[in-house]
């Protein structure tokens, strides 16, 4: 009876992991390919998925769900499961390439290797070309001058357009894409943000960078020029555009924008989060209080922000940069939770890549999603369904793991004390 019990469960564990791909803990760069899982339990919900799953390619939807099971040294080891998750499939990534270029400028700020130069020194941006910007000064920081501790900081917590433009001067647009080339990831970021009338050449230069300290040139960067990009494949997207407010009835053409996959948005947070399970070649080369100011502003609310003041402000409520488990809504993620995440959101697409920890209940695990939410199937008419249909979307399949997970046995109780940050204001 006893070995047929120890039969039954051995087949059952097996079975669970013939489902998934396991990462072992030197690595997380595999493909996941697992649409059963997560399709079942969407399934098991019908009231809250049916309509997606029933056209889940109109919606465009891809789906990355990492649980994370630890040792008894608390090494964190990855099993994936996906929903059409695939890589090749182009989707626009919004704020999300803010994420990437954050971690650059931390590490080419560290690469210099100047006396004095940290992410709290002053820095302005001059006009070289056209399409540039001159900033000298920021009323929202500490001091009144922007720095790259503060842009971090507006990136995160609300996702500032102008704070990505301005890291996007300071690293270039080749080095970038370069240096993200190395490290395995195929993102490609071509352009700033919300500056679309911006051609490709303007976005191949970069403002002036000037550090100082005081009123001492610290160091200086001229404007950086990037090579031409070569578009291998054409991509297209949606029935219409509007373009200077005129309709224009044919696919807009994203062959220039950005570019970052769903598996090499999670693949870098979990590079962030957990880089002794990274292979180093992924790593971003990071001091220990940059990372760590970093993993803080992923998961600050904007009531604990005094620099920029957000917990001043009512709009910016806790919700407002987590699209996972809130929907974006006000007070609707559960108690003892944290979300290290990087949302974005433009041209129909609602991405949130997130890490979500639950200090009460001892549970953690990874869950990154876009859908597509465009009915009438015309861009830059300002008549996308996030509220009627991603943000759902988003909320239930947040709780839907979350629930999953706090049910789900674990051999091992995991130590998130490395997580357990403090914060600019009590919340």
């Amino acid at each position: 009876m006893v070995r047929g019990i120890i039969g039954i469960l051995n087949l059952w564990v097996s079975l669970l992991l013939s489902a998934a791909i396991v990462f072992p803990i030197t690595g997380s760069a595999q493909q996941a390919r697992n649409d059963d899982f997560l399709f079942r339990l969407m399934k098991s919900k019908p009231a809250e998925f049916k309509r997606f799953t029933d056209k889940a390619k109109a919606y465009d939807i891809q789906i990355l769900y990492t649980k994370i099971d630890r040792t008894e040294s608390n090494s964190p080891q990855f099993s994936s499961y996906s929903y059409r998750l695939d890589t090749s499939r182009y989707f626009y990534p919004a704020s999300t390439v803010k994420f990437p270029m954050v971690l650059l400028a931390l590490e080419k700020m560290n690469r210099l290797g100047i006396s004095g130069l940290n992410r709290f020194t002053p820095l302005k941006l001059d006009s070289a070309w056209s399409g540039q910007r001159k900033i000298t000064s920021d009323t929202t920081a500490f001091g009144g001058v922007p720095t790259i501790d503060h842009l971090a900081r507006k990136i995160f917590l609300v996702s500032d357009n102008e704070a990505f433009n301005t890291l996007y001067a300071f690293v270039g647009q080749q080095d970038a894409n370069a240096a993200l080339r190395r490290k395995g990831y195929q993102a490609r970021i071509l352009h700033r943000l919300s500056r679309g009338g911006l051609t490709a050449a303007e976005n191949r230069r970069t403002e002036p960078v000037t550090f100082y300290r005081r009123d001492s040139l610290l160091w200086s960067q001229p404007m950086l020029m990037a090579d031409s990009v070569p578009v291998h494949k054409k991509v297209f997207r949606a029935k219409g555009y509007y373009e200077n407010g005129r309709l224009i009835r044919k696919p807009m053409d994203f062959s220039y924008k950005n570019f970052f996959s769903l598996k090499d948005q999670q693949d870098m947070l979990i590079a962030l989060l957990f880089p002794e399970a990274t292979d180093r070649a992924r790593q971003f080369n990071l001091r220990p209080d940059d990372r760590r100011a970093v993993l803080q502003y992923m998961s600050q609310w904007p009531s604990e922000t005094r620099y920029p003041a957000y917990f001043q402000d009512s709009t910016f409520h806790n919700g407002y940069a987590k699209y996972l488990l809130s929907g974006g809504e006000a007070g609707t993620i559960p108690s003892g939770v944290r979300i290290f995440n990087k949302i974005g959101g433009a041209y129909g697409y609602i991405i949130d890549n997130a890490y979500i920890v639950d200090f009460e209940n001892k549970i953690e695990f990874l869950l990154s999603a876009v859908i597509y939410t465009n009915r009438d199937g015309i861009l830059n008419d300002d008549r996308y369904d996030y509220e009627t249909d991603a943000m759902p979307f988003m909320r239930s399949l947040g709780r839907l793991i979350y629930d999953h997970e706090r049910s789900r046995f674990r051999s091992t109780v995991p130590d998130l004390s490395a997580f357990e940050l403090s914060y600019d204001l009590k919340h």
